[in-house]
This record gives C-alpha cells, structure tokens and sequence, in this order.
C-alpha cells in the first residue's frame, strides 16, 4: 500500500481491538476521543492505555488534530471525573460505593482502596491519582463525599489528567512516524490487551468468591 492510501485509511494494518477502537476513534473524531475517556473515567470499556496512544497515532497521519484530541481527551476525563466527585458528594461514600460495586468489572475493594488513598495524601491524591491505574477513576468518589471545594478538585483534577493524557498521546504521535512498526506489531499490543482484559476479570473473579466465603464464615 503507498503512502496515499495509509493517509486515506490510517488505521490500515491495525486489527482486532486495536483496530477496532482506531477505527472507531476515526469515524467519531476528536469528540470521540473525549466521549472514550469520559466513559472510560467511570466504567472503563477500553482502557485510556489503549485509545490515547492510538489517537495520537491518528494525528500524526492526519486524520485528527492534534490539540483538540488533548483539549477533548482532557475534557471528557474531567466531566467523568466531576460525575463521580457529583455522587460521592450526594450519596456519601458509603452508599456510592454500594451502588457502583455492582457495575461489571468493578470491585468494591477497589473503591476502598481509592478512599483510603485519599485519606493518607489529601488533596495531592486527586493530582496523582490521575497518574495510577485502579485509583484515576475512583479518586474523585472520596473527594466528593470529603466536600473538597470544587475549584480545588477541578484544578488537580485538570492538571492530573492533562500531564496523563499528553503523555500516551504524545508516545502516539511519536509511534505514528513508525508505521510499519505499528503495522507490524498491532497484534503483539492486541494480546496484551486481551490478557489484561482476562487478567482483570479473573481477578475480580476471585475477589468476589473469597468475599464470598468471608461473609458465609461470619454467619
């Protein structure tokens, strides 16, 4: 294929999930992006890990603009954020984490974990948390119901996420320059993404089963 046709179909070469979501991301635009990581914020689909990177890719064809995948990507993380921070601050933390520890593919554990980060670093929790796998979408559930001011929470939350998002973006835009290496090694990133896709749901498995047991031991 030369070099017109890669221009006219970017995501050429990229299959399975990977091509899936930068064909995805390709229709949809750079609103997209921010439709991705907004949801991602709150009930992760396709991880940030996965999407931003390819965005940036994507720019660097061509097919997007570069600093409104950023303002956007940003954007979205931030809403999600801010509808988290919104529950957290009118169930209370208790009954939020009751509620959201029944969507798929989340734990309550893993709520606790984010609140008990928030307790021992404060507001700096919020700032880098953005930066922390398992804790960057719970973060803002404690800072709700701890009625951190607003202004407080947007500003780290803000700063938090634009330094995460630019950077998986920009290590997009910097791979986009290597197509073929993108091409060639698309499949190598789609296993990775199905492992950790199994690993996450085994381990939540898991979790479960043992509260499970926990709870029938203490009656």
């Amino acid at each position: 294929m030369d070099n017109h046709d890669r221009c006219s179909q970017p995501h050429h070469g990229l299959t399975g999930i990977v091509g899936f979501a930068a064909r995805a991301i390709d229709t949809l635009g750079e609103w997209g992006v921010g439709a991705f990581t907004l949801a991602e914020t709150v009930v992760p689909p396709i991880p940030s890990e996965v999407i931003l990177p390819l965005a940036g890719y994507l720019a660097k064809q061509g097919s997007l603009n570069l600093l409104l995948v950023f303002a956007t990507s940003t954007l979205g993380a931030y809403l999600g954020a801010l509808l988290l921070y919104w529950l957290g601050a009118k169930l209370g933390l208790e009954r939020s984490i009751r509620w959201l520890s029944k969507l798929p593919l989340v734990d309550r554990e893993d709520f606790e974990q984010a609140a008990a980060w928030f307790r021992r670093h404060g507001r700096s929790s919020i700032f880098f948390g953005r930066l922390l796998p398992g804790i960057r979408s719970l973060i803002s559930l404690p800072a709700g119901a701890a009625a951190m001011p607003p202004a407080t929470f947007s500003l780290f939350t803000l700063a938090g996420s634009g330094l995460w998002n630019g950077a998986l973006i920009g290590l997009g835009y910097l791979l986009g320059t290597q197509y073929q290496l993108i091409e060639k090694y698309s499949h190598v990133l789609n296993y990775a993404v199905y492992a950790a896709l199994a690993v996450a749901v085994v381990l939540l498995i898991v979790r479960r089963v043992k509260r499970a047991r926990r709870v029938n031991a203490n009656r």
